[in-house]
């Protein structure tokens, strides 16, 4: 029988926690995990009430294998629970994700307390795992090599009522020697644009304002089904999809991005004047030992015509320091090129083998010092970059949609925060006696670009637009507790939702 077959219901109330390492598409996956456990009978811990257990009755890891300390970090996680699952007997524990992918048995070796591990491939089993681990009272493991099926149309309980993931394809054609994904995701797999579209149209239904679409490789969708301007077209037509406000995407690769999607992104309106371009290294020779198929010149192409055709457009990025062999020429090649390129901001990584990767066994690994001085270097320069972008954009009138828990202190600085079209953070001033919900748009004057946000506290041309996304996010706290009544249904696209048996 497929593992994807409804479970038995859990005991009453058995509560459950995710807990997400990793990327965008792990957060997703943790979406999915969550409506997966809902819709099988659980709840969520945080929901449980003063009457629920102390701690959870079942805990998900859902584990990412690209940095060193993925290992380290989910191994330190398990040791802190075995004491407290010692306490109580009846508790689980799951391990799914990248890190589970690869290394799949060996996670009940050395945490023998851990009652289920899954993979990339079939998430939907989560339920199933769990139940037959109770019923056998032995662990479960098993990992696919193949996706089961398409993670969209399961089950999802949605973190945010006005901002939604979409995915639009799993897995990676790429060979990058420094990334191990591919190898855990699996080769690309592209959903069909008219499933896609379905997707988002119930989301902007449910009262969901903006949507970022999610592949590893968005600009290589449609390979599976023989359109390489498929993305382009999908982009479009969002644009026709009413109520739908702002549109994202991550992430493009520079070997495959096309002059298409620079027009579809100019010419959609909803699309947002943001985009994240990976780079990783500034130097031909770098990327070529990378087997990164583009160069800088190629690179820095890219940048130039998304300016000419959007000009207020934010462009982020993604940095490797020290791959092996990078000498100091290399690395003053990408300095020159983030010089170049004035990304808006940077995500900066030193170097780390990953085994199973074929950069783990090349020669000429850059000493830690080395890596760790030429790092300090690069932050130091994005961050003046990154300053000094902030400031342009004083004095700009944006559109922010308000957002839930973006900003740490806006208790004790008495704003509200939020993102802009172009996906920077806004702090700003509210009007005394202005009620704002998450998902309700501000109109707002930036006075001040800081180091990493911008502030938006001249109130004079301060303006409020309530959204149906502020009123789902409304009914959402209004709606009664799982104590009162079930929680909420998971909305499961394409295929029917898993039920309770009886």
């Amino acid at each position: 029988m497929s593992t994807t077959t409804a479970p038995a219901q859990p005991d009453p109330r058995r509560t459950y926690q995710v807990r997400t390492f990793g990327c965008q598409m792990n957060v997703h996956d943790s979406e999915r995990l969550s409506g997966l456990l809902e819709d099988a009978g659980y709840v969520r811990f945080d929901e449980a009430g003063a009457a629920g257990p102390v701690e959870p009755d079942v805990v998900v890891f859902n584990t990412c294998a690209v940095r060193e300390n993925a290992d380290n970090k989910l191994y330190g996680n398990l040791g802190h629970l075995a004491p407290v699952k010692e306490r109580r007997p009846g508790m689980q524990i799951a391990v799914g994700g990248c890190l589970a992918q690869k290394d799949r048995g060996e996670i009940v070796r050395k945490a023998p307390w851990v009652d289920v591990v899954f993979g990339t491939h079939n998430v939907g089993s989560l339920p199933v795992l769990l139940e037959r681990a109770r019923h056998n009272a032995e662990a479960q493991v098993e990992i696919l090599e193949s996706l089961e099926t398409f993670p969209s149309t399961l089950p999802t309980r949605r973190e945010s009522p006005y901002a939604a993931w979409v995915s639009i394809s799993v897995g990676c054609n790429n060979t990058c020697t420094f990334c191990i994904v591919p190898a855990l995701r699996g080769k690309e797999k592209d959903r069909r644009p008219g499933d896609v579209l379905a997707e988002v149209e119930a989301l902007v239904a449910e009262g969901v304002l903006e949507v970022t679409l999610l592949g590893q490789n968005v600009n290589t969708y449609g390979v599976e089904f023989g359109d390489k301007l498929a993305f382009g077209k999908l982009l479009r037509a969002t644009g026709g999809i009413e109520g739908l406000e702002r549109v994202r995407f991550t992430s493009p690769h520079p070997s495959s991005f096309t002059d298409d999607v620079i027009d579809a992104m100019a010419e959609t309106p909803n699309v947002m004047p943001s985009l994240h371009m990976p780079l990783q290294s500034g130097s031909d020779r770098v990327l070529k030992a990378m087997r990164r198929s583009y160069r800088q010149s190629r690179f820095l192409g890219i940048i130039d015509g998304v300016r000419a055709r959007i000009p207020d457009a934010a462009i982020t990025t993604d940095i490797i320091v020290g791959f092996p062999g990078e000498t100091e020429e290399d690395f003053e090649q990408t300095l020159h090129v983030v010089e170049q390129a004035r990304f808006s901001s940077a995500f900066t990584f030193q170097y780390s083998p990953r085994p199973g990767t074929p950069a783990a066994t090349m020669g000429e690994q850059v000493p830690k010092a080395v890596v760790q001085e030429r790092y300090v270097r690069l932050t130091e320069l994005q961050d003046r970059i990154t300053h000094e972008e902030n400031v342009a954009q004083t004095g700009r009138t944006l559109e922010v949609l308000v957002a839930e828990g973006e900003g740490r202190k806006d208790v004790t600085t008495q704003r509200l925060s939020g993102r802009a079209p172009d996906n920077r953070l806004v702090h700003f001033s509210v009007p005394q006696g202005t009620a704002l919900r998450p998902g309700d748009v501000a109109t707002v004057t930036v006075t001040r670009g800081a180091p990493h946000y911008l502030e938006a506290d001249d109130l004079t041309s301060f303006a409020v637009r309530r959204t149906r996304a502020g009123d789902a996010w409304e009914a959402r706290q209004a709606r009664p507790g799982p104590d009162v009544q079930d929680g909420p249904r998971a909305v499961g696209l394409g295929m029917p939702a898993l039920r309770r048996a009886l």
